[in-house]
């Protein structure tokens, strides 16, 4: 009986090995495109340098290099109270880092741009605006944020424009009926990024503005990092009816990696860890609010990770897309930096890998897991710009 024994432990042993090079080969292969990070906000107040392993960031060179990241659209963003000057602060941080490390990341603002500064083993920077409020009303500052390099213009943040309502103001009742959607200054806007090639980002709008802006838009739209309101009913998340006009749209939906988003579970039973650890969590917010839900989890991690969601749930969002319009219609927008967890094993951008492993075990095919994790960006892009 031994023998037996010995050769189905050994072919079990081999098998593992051969699934996990194939895991490493398909993702090394793929193109991988992050359509949404926010270091940079956070990063411009610590003055840390990306380019060397930070540990209190989910990106920096190193992970990313380690988890096969290949571009990363790093998110321009900062609440209601700032403005253009923000902006131009934060993409002029991006720009001190690649003049730094030159040989490590390179700025692209098009799909032939993208391809050709991975070929050269440098990850490829974009810069996606984050909050119309940042173009102060004036297109003249759209203009200049296009010229510098914004690939994309996010048209609300969580706070509403005089010209594009959020989702946050629509769904929680917050404005009248009749002041929901684009206002004829808004509609410029989407007309005006159409003309100069910047994807109009439609994540974080209300509905009204989302389908006043996609009826509207004579390119494909992007949703930049959300997730599927059926499958989790909040404000953030997109309905069916909206998944279906991005594919009817030929547009993009990257999905979000932030567990409020992913687990309609996970609210509820992040507040009783909250609760819990109540008054640590006060002195640390009193020490550093931006940072104190991170830390507690942090300093509670083998607690926290029982109400993780799996990285199973994430991927039954991607299902869920890719059953309504397809798998030419799903990328990747973690959200990292900007959120405050994720799933179980998703830390970090150096954990990429094990979202393919997950992919392949669900039976997305090469192709597929190529399509969700940069090729369908690339053709939203080129679409946008013409190259």
């Amino acid at each position: 009986m031994k023998k037996p024994i010995a050769f189905l432990a050994a072919l079990i042993s081999f098998s593992a090995v051969v699934y996990a090079q194939d895991v490493n080969k398909i993702h090394k292969k793929a193109i991988l495109i992050d359509t949404h990070d926010d270091v940079l906000s956070r990063q411009i107040k610590s003055g840390y340098d990306l380019a060397k392993e930070q540990p209190e960031y989910d990106f920096d060179l190193v992970k990313a290099k380690r988890g096969g990241l290949d571009a990363q659209v790093f998110s321009i963003w900062c609440d209601e109270k700032g403005d253009y000057s923000n902006a131009i602060r934060e993409i002029d941080s991006l720009y001190a880092l690649l003049n730094r490390h030159p040989k490590q990341i390179e700025l692209a603002t098009t799909a032939v741009d993208l391809r050709k500064i991975v070929s050269q083993n440098k990850l490829a920077a974009l810069i996606g605006v984050e909050g119309g409020h940042m173009i102060d009303d004036d297109l003249s500052k759209l203009d200049e944020l296009a010229r510098r390099g914004m690939i994309y213009l996010t048209l609300t943040w969580n706070n509403s424009t005089k010209w594009a309502t959020s989702a946050a103001d629509e769904r929680g009742g917050k404005l009248e009926k009749q002041s929901l959607g684009l206002s004829d200054f808004g509609k410029k806007v989407v007309n005006r990024l159409n003309e100069l090639g910047v994807l109009v980002d439609l994540s974080h709008v209300g509905e009204r503005t989302f389908f006043d802006a996609i009826n509207l838009s004579t390119k494909p739209v992007i949703l930049s990092h959300s997730c599927v309101h059926s499958i989790n009913p909040i404000p953030r998340n997109v309905t069916d009816e909206q998944i279906l006009a991005v594919g009817k749209n030929k547009g993009l939906i990257s999905v979000n990696f932030f567990n409020a988003f992913v687990d309609p579970k996970h609210e509820e039973a992040f507040k009783a860890f909250l609760n819990k650890y109540k008054d640590e969590y006060t002195a640390l917010r009193k020490e550093n609010a931006a940072g104190a839900k991170k830390e507690l989890i942090r300093r509670h991690y083998d607690e926290f990770e029982k109400i993780q969601p799996s990285i199973d749930l994430l991927v039954d969002h991607i299902d869920h897309i890719v059953k309504l319009i397809g798998v030419d219609h799903v990328g990747i927008g973690a959200d990292y930096d900007g959120a405050t967890s994720y799933p179980k094993g998703l830390n970090n951008v150096a954990d990429y890998p094990k979202l393919t492993e997950v992919l392949i075990k669900r039976g997305y095919s090469e192709k597929d897991i190529h399509k969700i994790y940069g090729e369908n960006f690339l053709r939203v892009l080129k679409a946008s710009k013409g190259r």
